[in-house]
């Protein structure tokens, strides 16, 4: 990240700056997990007391030698230096616990991250946080589900967080974003990687409205088991996770449970029972976690006077933008042949439509426009949300 430490001048830190760096310093200690990172956050309470006590104390907390032999040589101080610099020039904040913007709902879980790297600003920052995650290989129901109900309730207020993968969590955050809301993506790697790839402009839109998070130094790469450790963020920063689609396997499950051992709510979309990515939210259903249908599902489980809030304000000009807007017979007879949960080729609509290419062309671009259907890869569409074609 930068040229060796030692041989820069750093200016003069405030209190504020060294509270950061010692916490980036502790998280960067070979031998110092999660769980150990927040028993002497919780023993000590300033960081920098840890790298001021006699050998004594500090064998005292327990800690393996090699991270107690690091901490008396402070080996990973420059390192933290290094990375703090970074995040100073590159824009992205360090937000560490007992600070005013750190989540408070994240604080309160067992395990939460002794440092977060952010970059963006949600532009309402205090309000309500639902979780929306699944499949990276959804179907093409479960991404229209995904979508819709992160469009509503993104449209109603409520802060959608998921994890930016394929699949599901793209789907959650686009929705959010159409609805008009603020969405949170949590990273399983540095702020700085852009991952998976072709999420880039994703995560730049995403940073126009909302936040991106993540616990790794900039610079980490996507290893599979940082994966099911962030999940514990996703859960951690939101009133409740909706488990869309998730096979026996899925890290969304992982997710569930998270949030049951968190004391949140869990939602789940039933699917169809012969498919292998419904297994998840079924299952969960079965074990008592609510199921949805729509966003309201999600709103009645939320504190009484949020309830109130969000439902007297339905019907306010926001909400009636979420509707499409009006179309022609023209359109209204070729939106007839798209299903909700199919995706039809442009091919097959031609052959059925009866015009010819540019004009079907148009009409499909139109309708796009005006929030009646979505392009999928392949040159396939598909309605979205429970439209009647003769509304």
């Amino acid at each position: 990240m930068g040229p060796e430490t030692s041989a820069i001048s750093y200016p003069m830190r405030t209190r504020s700056d060294t509270a950061i760096i010692n916490a980036i310093e502790l998280t960067l200690i070979p031998g110092i997990g999660i769980h150990t990172q927040n028993r002497i956050w919780k023993t000590v309470g300033d960081i920098t007391d840890l790298f001021a006590m006699g050998n004594k104390w500090i064998k005292s907390l327990e800690i393996k030698y090699d991270a107690y032999r690091a901490i008396q040589a402070r080996s990973c101080r420059a390192a933290a230096e290094e990375i703090f610099e970074w995040c100073r020039r590159q824009k992205c904040r360090i937000i560490i616990p007992r600070t005013p913007e750190y989540p408070h709902l994240l604080e309160e879980i067992y395990d939460p991250p002794l440092v977060l790297y952010a970059r963006g600003r949600l532009r309402h920052p205090d309000a309500p946080r639902i979780a929306v995650v699944g499949s990276r290989q959804p179907t093409v129901y479960g991404l229209q589900a995904a979508h819709g109900i992160a469009q509503d309730l993104g449209g109603r207020g409520i802060c959608i967080v998921s994890g930016l993968a394929r699949g599901i969590d793209a789907a959650a955050h686009r929705g959010c974003m159409q609805g008009g809301g603020n969405t949170i993506a949590v990273l399983g790697c540095g702020i700085d990687v852009d991952y998976p790839p072709e999420h880039h402009q994703l995560k730049k839109q995403i940073l126009g409205t909302g936040l991106v998070l993540s616990e790794y130094p900039p610079g980490t790469q996507p290893l599979p088991r940082n994966f099911p450790i962030r999940n514990r963020i996703i859960s951690g920063l939101s009133l409740g996770a909706v488990i869309v689609e998730a096979s026996e396997k899925s890290g969304s499950l992982i997710t569930a449970r998270l949030a049951m051992e968190q004391n949140r709510e869990v939602f789940a979309v039933p699917g169809n029972i012969t498919s292998q990515a419904s297994y998840g939210p079924n299952f969960l259903i079965k074990q008592g976690a609510k199921l949805v249908q729509s966003y309201r599902d999600v709103i009645d489980e939320l504190p009484g006077t949020l309830q109130k809030k969000i439902y007297s304000s339905d019907g306010t000009e926001t909400n009636r933008s979420l509707k499409p807007s009006p179309i022609n017979e023209k359109e209204k007879e070729l939106l007839m042949f798209l299903k909700l949960d199919e995706a039809t080729h442009f091919d097959k609509l031609y052959h059925k439509g009866g015009m010819n290419i540019a004009d079907l062309s148009e009409r499909l671009l139109n309708l796009e426009l005006e929030g009646w259907i979505r392009r999928l890869p392949g040159n396939l569409y598909i309605r979205i949300g429970g439209i009647q074609a003769n509304e």
